[in-house]
């Protein structure tokens, strides 16, 4: 089992890192906060969880351990895969998630992208218990939940981004962020703006 990966950072994209060591390049999935933590870093280390299926084998690499502890967390929710659990924390930091859920918060969780209803409820129950045991500070996700922006803007914006390769997660709270610091931009502004920044 990989505890770590430690080494050069070869590529990144905000979705994925390829991490050098002793000669290999590993493939590591990473959320947008982790992407974030690592950016303009020479080198990284990054807390693993595998994916081993029948057709796939796969690495996900978290900045902190607390942040690899919530996606081992999430993924225990059923219907909860590594991809869902990935965007969960792209849209919302970990401290933000605990928060969320110690205060069982669904309105908030329903904002992510691909959480409906159902699935906030069950995030809820199921990790209640266990979240405290984490040691992570909460914080009231009120304070820095989506604030509110021009709704049209932000959905036009990230499905014109999708369109060119984008993927929707991060897309989503790099435009989210533009909106919040130009809340009349225009859609053209917000796109050439985007991908300046993904």
């Amino acid at each position: 089992m990989i505890e770590y990966l430690k080494g050069n950072l070869a590529e990144l994209t905000p979705a994925l890192a390829v991490v050098e060591c002793h000669g290999v390049g590993y493939g590591v999935n990473i959320s947008l906060n982790t992407f974030s933590a690592i950016q303009g870093k020479q080198e990284v280390k990054l807390w693993i969880s595998e994916s081993i299926r029948e057709d796939a084998y796969q690495l996900w690499g978290f900045g902190t351990k607390a942040e690899r502890e919530l996606f081992l967390l999430l993924t225990s929710v059923s219907g909860i895969g590594a991809s869902i659990a990935r965007v969960i924390l792209s849209s919302l930091t970990v401290q933000e998630l605990a928060g969320i859920i110690s205060e069982g918060n669904d309105k908030v969780l329903k904002t992510v992208k691909g959480v409906g209803p159902k699935m906030a409820q069950r995030i809820i129950v199921e990790l209640h218990d266990k979240i405290g045991s984490l040691g992570i500070q909460a914080a009231s996700p009120s304070a820095s939940a989506a604030p509110v922006v021009n709704k049209e803007v932000l959905d036009e914006a990230v499905a014109a981004l999708s369109m060119l390769g984008f993927s929707p997660a991060p897309t989503h709270k790099v435009v989210q962020k533009i909106l919040t610091d130009e809340p009349d931009a225009p859609v053209e502004r917000v796109i050439k703006l985007a991908l300046k920044m993904l």
